[in-house]
């Protein structure tokens, strides 16, 4: 006699007999093979350029990491990984960028073009978070987490320092400059919001920190008139007559000489045009 079968048994073999065909038929059809397989790492390379000029950076990213994991030791490998950075940083993933260039600099610390990395790190620290392109639509970048500028501003400084003669040097300071500027302003941010809940000491703090990290930071005028008028809060005078000196002294027509003046961060920073267009390019 034969065994009874349930109805969910039938169901499982059935379902077992579909996977196997299916199986079968996925089996017969060709895999797709590797045009590149073949190609010499002089080959790849010179293709990856040609995409990285036609601007297919993901595809050009692709032939330099086959070039490093196909030839790892050739003369191109050492070139690709300075090349997939950039190729990297133009196709939107600058977390990558970033890891390649740390890369680079520990593997190649003597290559001509180390200074490239710190450089090229630099950029991509900046635009990994979009925290500058947030001032652009409007948004107070002072707000956001300044962990990837003060990185990018690192990254400068270290190419600056290590390589002075660098033809990226000019380039970089001014680049430190803005990011120094938006660094400073995220602080008197603080500094303000403290002010505004009446919590005098750690704004007069604050604002103080500025001065001494950001001397030069144009937003300082805000934080010499919060510590004026957290100090007269505070009921110290002469701190407060101090802090106006020195406010009327480097910004002598300043709007918050006058007392009545509300202080307010309106984003003092803006980036220098001539290079701006090209902090992505």
């Amino acid at each position: 006699m034969k065994p009874h079968l349930s109805i969910p048994a039938l169901a499982s073999g059935a379902f077992l007999l579909l996977t196997l065909v299916l199986s079968g038929c996925a089996s017969n059809k060709p895999a797709v093979e590797d045009e590149t397989k073949n190609w010499s790492a002089q080959r790849l390379y010179a293709q990856a350029m040609d995409e990285m000029k036609a601007a297919n950076y993901n595809k050009a990213s692709k032939l330099l990491e086959d070039i490093e994991a196909r030839y790892p030791y050739g003369r191109y490998a050492q070139q690709a990984q300075l090349e997939v950075a950039y190729a990297y940083y133009k196709d939107d993933q600058p977390a990558s960028a970033v890891e390649a260039c740390n890369r680079f600099i520990k593997l190649h610390p003597n290559h001509p073009d180390v200074d490239y990395a710190y450089y090229l790190k630099g950029l991509s620290n900046f635009v990994s978070d979009q925290t500058a392109f947030s001032r652009i639509a409007g948004q107070d970048i002072s707000e956001r987490d300044t962990k990837d500028l003060v990185a990018s501003f690192d990254s400068f400084r270290e190419l600056v320092t290590r390589y002075p003669d660098s033809k990226y040097v000019p380039d970089a300071r001014l680049r430190m400059k803005f990011l120094e500027n938006l660094l400073a302003e995220h602080e008197e941010h603080i500094a303000l919001y403290y002010f505004n809940r009446k919590a005098w000491v750690a704004a007069v703090e604050r604002a103080q920190d500025t001065l001494t990290h950001y001397p030069q930071a144009p937003v300082n005028e805000l934080g010499l008139a919060i510590m004026t008028r957290a100090y007269a809060a505070m009921g110290a005078p002469n701190l407060s007559g101090d802090s106006r000196r020195v406010l009327q002294q480097n910004f002598p027509h300043s709007v918050w000489l006058d007392d009545k003046k509300p202080l307010v961060l309106h984003g003092i920073t803006e980036p220098p045009h001539a290079w701006w267009r090209i902090w992505t390019s």
